[in-house]
């Protein structure tokens, strides 16, 4: 999943945003600042913590050394020491009926499977929003879907059915102190309605000033499923 994107030249686009006349000069200007976000943020590399839980518990977790390759694509490989998967549990003996036993264990553990997937598969979400893709926003100034609204002196982008028909993404931005406010998400899974998702990203800053995703929780309260992301140990690679 691709899901990391530092975030403190979006001020750049937002300032941009404000005072360009025509759409297509805002989306220009904030494809850009993205453009350049992705660039600082290559000469780092960071641990990333993914847990995933249903109803309340945790049903995977993973930290994976992410940086950013020759191809400019993040690159995964698991930290060392991790704990493994917890065994597979045997199905009972069968009981009653011939068979019927068997046959009941196998339909629960592929309910189990099915929801295994299920759960990856919300998870994978992650990487379609966090971070936003610049080609994606110049699509939607050029659909007509995107809004850049100031109130209250923060600066809201908003657009409609960015990765999926009638989602929304909305990011606040205070131009004045240069920081990202807000950045959340609605869109669903499989079915509108039927599990739809909330995702809401917390940022946190570098020692240099460099802002960062320092947590994305991704909810489908439906199916009681929520995804956390952690990301920590930030570090500059050799050049």
């Amino acid at each position: 999943m691709k899901i990391r994107l530092t975030f403190s030249m979006v001020a750049l686009a937002f300032t941009a945003a404000l005072v360009a006349q025509a759409p297509a000069e805002r989306a220009a200007a904030i494809k850009e600042a993205l453009a350049k976000n992705a660039a600082a943020l290559r000469q780092y590399s960071w641990v990333e913590t993914t847990t995933i839980s249903l109803k309340g518990e945790v049903k995977k977790q993973e930290q994976k050394q992410c940086y950013y390759g020759a191809d400019g694509k993040v690159q995964k490989t698991p930290v060392p020491g991790q704990a493994a998967a917890p065994p597979k549990k045997e199905a009972p003996p069968a009981r009653g009926k011939r068979g019927g036993g068997a046959v009941k264990g196998a339909i629960v553990e592929n309910k189990v499977e099915d929801m295994k997937e299920y759960m990856e598969k919300a998870a994978a979400l992650v990487g379609e929003y966090v971070p936003p893709d610049p080609q994606k926003i110049q699509a939607a100034q050029g659909a007509g879907t995107l809004k850049v609204e100031p109130a209250g002196g923060v600066t809201t982008l908003s657009i409609t059915s960015y990765f999926k028909p009638n989602d929304s993404l909305a990011i606040g931005f205070d131009p004045a102190a240069m920081a990202m406010k807000s950045y959340n998400v609605k869109s669903y899974v499989e079915k509108p309605k039927d599990d739809d998702l909330t995702l809401a990203v917390t940022f946190a800053a570098l020692t240099d000033g460099t802002s960062y995703p320092a947590q994305i929780v991704l909810d489908v309260a439906a199916k009681k499923i929520q995804v956390k992301i952690a990301n920590s140990g930030y570090k500059k690679t050799a050049p």
